[in-house]
């Protein structure tokens, strides 16, 4: 079955490509999702006349990936948390976390962004990978630090 994407989906391809997909795929999700179309004559028509247009926002968004990119690019960032003895985490720091002290150096990324395969529940550094854009992602350093602050009551 072949269908135009509406919009970019990663392990398929850019808006406006039209790609082969198996039928159950095509039709259980992505066209009750809105995420494509079907590859009729009348819809590839459509989708050649705002060509231009989809290529000019596919463009900006290569862009902004770019400058967020840069942006992130050999960032290091340190959280500090509750810890054993054993250096080991009361807890764990999740890709939440990370995405709440990225924010808080003015660097704006969505926690679906931050690719972390498990939970970090050890001190020390960790190196993670933020993706940026389609099929693209920088690499950013997260320090797990012993939370030294102690809470008089």
């Amino acid at each position: 079955m072949e269908v135009i994407l509406k919009e970019t989906i990663d392990t398929l391809g850019r808006e406006g490509d039209i790609v082969a997909v198996k039928a159950g795929y095509g039709r259980n999700y992505l066209l009750p999702q809105g995420k494509a179309v079907s590859a009729t004559a009348g819809n590839v028509a459509k989708f050649e006349e705002n060509k231009a247009v989809i290529q000019a926002r596919i463009e900006e968004e290569a862009k902004a990936a770019d400058a967020l990119a840069k942006k992130l690019a050999g960032t290091t960032i340190t959280i500090a948390v509750l810890a054993g003895t054993d250096e080991r985490l009361f807890g764990s720091v999740t890709n939440s976390d990370i995405c709440k002290k990225l924010a808080d150096v003015n660097i704006d990324v969505d926690k679906k962004q931050i690719l972390l395969q498990d939970p970090i529940k050890t001190i020390g550094l960790h190196t993670i990978t933020v993706k940026v854009g389609f099929q693209k992602s920088v690499e950013i350093n997260v320090q797990v630090v012993p939370l030294t602050d102690t809470v008089e009551a």
